[in-house]
């Protein structure tokens, strides 16, 4: 008998989660076992107000090919959080509208919170002997999630600093006087984005001279040594850093300057850390400085997605749709890697429940010189995910991105 799919985005956008999106969507097309595939707006928090769209329906296959190549989630996003307590009223109407849709397959782009979704939704449906089977799509810039070599979305965002980066040193290096820029990345607990800086360097002991990686505890007169002997080898420092460095008592650097706030989820927001290192250089140096947040455009530059980054997105969406129709629930899409030279990697599947509410962290065994570099085994690992560039649709010199009407 035939069941609908649906699907839904959330957490933070990438380059690439619409690459997801589109596997989702044509490969529910294309199995005769899905009748329509609908997508939730805003995520399952929209879905519960019934904000959703037919997708089998209101795309053409034009749009669809733009789909692939268009960043941030064009369903919209959300960070809703449901409740622990599988016994809320909450999980009997949201199931109710998934009877009334006649839905037999789920499907979650997303990252950390998002399989935290996926769980509570296949455990309850598992309590109550729901035929609905639930896939988690993986998604995160921050390349964090366990039991995946990487994750979608990374290769991309990693992409865009080693490339930005490399434009911030040529730009820094024009003038003759003692400088310092400090260019501040996302990366709460893992470097993994911090660490791709160092694709940016063209030779040995070229900039960034420094990199800070918040699995390393920061110190501040430590960090005052590397930058003096840096200055006494360089006209010009590049310093890359995590938005989540903090000390060894666990206190976030950006905490000495300002008080943070708190988002849905109770995460602290991390912002100001790149500034209060400039102003720290400066009082204590008195050479040029500036810092530099990169902020949103590390998840957002389509222009500078990956296109093993987009293919292997689409795989996963794709995996995702294939998994539920051979009656898998409650699992995450994975990537396993099977080869570096040349570059290869297959789909699999993973226990969601082990997934969620876990984190990677950035190897310590890939972390040199004292906590201000990387290895040659990390570049070996993250280069084949930069590579290629997409065919995209130009008009007028800029690029065609689909927008939801």
């Amino acid at each position: 008998m035939k069941k609908n799919a649906i699907v839904g985005q959330s957490g933070g956008p990438t380059a690439v989660i619409n690459a997801s999106l589109y596997g989702v969507i044509k490969e529910g097309m294309a199995q005769a076992g899905v009748s329509r595939v609908y997508g939730m707006i805003n995520g399952i928090e929209g879905f519960m107000s019934d904000n959703y769209m037919d997708l089998s329906n209101d795309l053409t296959e034009e749009e669809l090919e733009l789909l692939k190549l268009t960043p941030a989630a064009y369903l919209g996003s959300c960070r809703y959080k449901l409740p622990d307590n599988l016994s809320s009223p909450l999980y009997p109407a949201l199931f109710e509208k998934f009877r009334a849709l006649e839905i037999g397959y789920f499907f979650y782009i997303g990252g950390n919170d998002s399989m935290d979704t996926v769980s509570k939704l296949s455990r309850y449906a598992a309590h109550h002997n729901s035929i609905i089977r639930f896939i988690g799509i993986p998604k995160t810039i921050d390349n964090d999630l366990i039991l995946t070599d990487h994750t979608p979305g990374y290769g991309s965002a990693a992409k865009y600093v080693a490339d930005t980066v490399r434009e911030i040193v040529l730009d820094s290096s024009v003038y003759q006087q003692k400088s310092v820029t400090i260019i501040e990345l996302m990366g709460r607990h893992a470097g993994w984005l911090t660490a791709a800086s160092a694709l940016a360097r063209k030779f040995k002991g070229d900039n960034p001279v420094l990199i800070y990686l918040p699995e390393t505890d920061f110190d501040f007169e430590r960090f005052a040594s590397d930058v003096k002997a840096a200055l006494n080898k360089h006209s010009t420092v590049i310093i890359c850093i995590s938005e989540g460095l903090s000390d060894a008592k666990g206190k976030f650097i950006c905490e000495y300057a300002d008080e943070v706030r708190l988002d849905t989820f109770g995460h602290k927001m991390l912002t100001g850390s790149g500034k209060m290192l400039e102003n720290f250089v400066r009082d204590r140096f008195g050479v040029k400085v500036r810092s530099i947040e990169l902020n949103v455009n590390q998840r957002c530059s389509g222009m500078l997605a990956s296109a093993t980054d987009i293919e292997e997105s689409v795989q996963a969406g794709s995996q995702g749709v294939k998994a539920a129709l051979n009656g898998f629930t409650g699992k995450m899409v994975a990537f396993c890697r099977t080869g570096n030279s040349p570059y290869s990697m297959e789909c699999t599947t993973v226990d969601v429940n082990q997934v969620c509410n876990q984190e990677k962290l950035f190897p310590a065994q890939w972390i040199c010189s004292n906590g201000t570099d990387v290895t040659p085994d990390f570049l070996e690992y993250v280069l084949p995910l930069i590579q290629g560039e997409p065919n995209r649709k130009i008009e007028n010199g800029r690029p065609v991105y689909l927008y939801r009407k």
